[in-house]
Formats: structure tokens, C-alpha cells, sequence
């Protein structure tokens, strides 16, 4: 069954989430005992996390459950949730589906998903919110090149037409990688690509600083953990990257990056 979200009543919506950033901006927005449903990975804030039934993980959604719970709005994200669980799912409820690749995309979706819940004056001023943090944020001379992997063994990078790497540029970096959205690389290849610095995110590939070894073959090449919440969660987390840009620049001026 498929609803127009102008037919929505925003006073008594039972909504489901299936994306952690998404889930975290809804809360954000207010929405908080309308909330019936969320993923495992919904882990911010920590109150909503302890407090909302948990429908599975964001592609291994709990199907049963979730028709238990009798949602009048499910919101999915074209890339983060299956095909195949979200069309079984548009059959029986309304789903709102993003697509996300830029940060104006970001503030797109959350204009309309705070339209869709009756908070769309909040919308616009978390919106107005994360610009201004943003125009804040200045950009450097010359941005360093930057490989930016989420994913070991295979090594899994992010390319052109994602998120990330449109909030790499926000952030005053070069991506290296022109080819492919996530495409998988050798270290050869990594090699070829002549990267400044190697960004080893903390999701969904847990990377720590035991991973460096990986790289002591490139000599040009310096690997930095950096926090993947910063450059993928696109709610109102987004609103804080700015600051942990500027913050992990000036950690990238210390000598053992230059």
C-alpha cells in the first residue's frame, strides 16, 4: 500500500527508520514517541538507541517485526537498505526512499522528511544551521589528495558521486579517485593513484592504527584514521562535520603528515 505524504497525518505518525543518520535526524527534529522502529546500527543518541524497538540491521531488516509494528511512514535510503527488502516492503506501506549523493542533496532530504513529519520550521533552521557552519569552514591553498578506503581485504574506496567524497571537497581535500563509486583496489593500483594521505574510516570497516602496516610500502603515502560518521552520516550530524574538519586539518599540519 502506497500513501502521498501529503495524505500523512504528521499529528499521529507511527514511523520507522531504517537508516542510523536518518533515524538520528528524526529525533533530532523531535520526533521522538512516533519513533516505533529503528535499525541495530541507529546507535545516536544513545537515548533513542536504549529506548526504540530495533527492527534489524539496515540490510537485514526484520520484515515480520516490522509489520507487527504497523508503521504509517517507513523511511529507507536507496543505497544504505536492499532493493529487494524495500519493494517487498512499498507493497504493504508507504516507504519514502533518498538519494544521496551531495551535501545539497542532504539539505533536500531533510527539508522534505521534515515537511513529511509536520517539523518542516525546524527543518529549515537545522538547514540554515549546518550552512552557516560550512561557510565558516575555509578552504585550503592546496588541497592534499586524498584515497579514502571503508572497506579491508579487499580494500574498498570511495569515488566520485558519493557523500563522502563530495564532503571531502567541502572539507578541503582532493579525492585521488576519479573512477567508480566504491570501486575495489589493489595496493598497486592504490600506489598508482599517488595519494598524499590515506583515509582509513572508522565505518563500516572498523580501521584502527593496527591497519597502518598495511601501507608501509607506500612511502609517499600517509595513513590517518578519520571518523567515517563525520563523512557519510548526512542528517544533523552533518551539522558537526565542519569542526572536525578544521580540527583534523590542522592534526594533518603536524610533521609526521607533511
Amino acid at each position: 500500500m502506497r500513501i502521498s505524504s501529503n495524505q500523512l497525518n504528521s499529528e499521529s505518525l507511527k514511523i520507522i527508520s531504517l537508516v542510523p543518520s536518518q533515524s538520528e535526524l528524526l529525533w533530532d527534529l523531535g520526533i521522538r514517541e512516533e519513533l516505533i522502529g529503528i535499525t541495530k546500527f541507529c546507535i545516536h543518541p544513545d537515548e533513542m538507541f536504549r529506548s526504540v524497538t530495533r527492527i534489524g540491521g539496515t540490510k537485514n531488516l526484520n520484515i515480520d517485526l516490522i509489520r507487527e509494528l504497523k508503521p504509517d511512514l517507513i523511511i529507507a535510503n536507496e543505497e544504505e537498505n536492499e532493493k529487494s527488502q524495500i519493494e517487498i516492503l512499498q507493497k504493504e506501506f508507504n516507504v519514502h526512499v533518498t538519494e544521496i549523493y551531495t551535501l545539497d542533496d542532504s539539505y533536500k532530504m531533510i527539508e522534505s522528511i521534515g515537511k513529511m513529519v509536520g517539523k518542516k520550521a525546524r527543518a529549515l533552521e537545522l538547514i540554515a544551521e549546518i550552512q552557516t557552519a560550512f561557510f565558516s569552514l575555509s578552504k585550503p591553498l592546496r588541497p592534499k589528495k586524498v584515497l579514502y578506503l571503508i572497506w579491508n581485504d579487499p580494500f574498498m574506496a570511495a569515488g566520485k558521486n558519493t557523500i563522502i567524497d563530495d564532503l571531502l571537497m567541502h572539507a578541503g581535500f582532493e579525492n585521488c579517485l576519479h573512477m567508480g563509486r566504491y570501486p575495489v583496489l589493489s595496493l598497486k593500483e592504490i600506489e598508482a593513484l599517488e595519494p598524499e594521505l590515506i583515509f582509513l574510516s572508522s565505518e563500516p570497516f572498523p580501521f584502527s592504527e593496527k591497519h597502518f602496516e598495511l601501507f608501509k610500502s607506500l612511502a609517499k603515502a600517509k595513513p590517518m584514521i578519520v571518523d567515517g560518521e563525520m563523512f557519510s552520516w548526512y542528517g544533523s550530524r552533518v551539522k558537526s562535520a565542519p569542526a572536525y574538519f578544521k580540527t583534523l586539518r590542522e592534526a594533518i599540519e603536524q610533521p609526521q603528515y607533511r
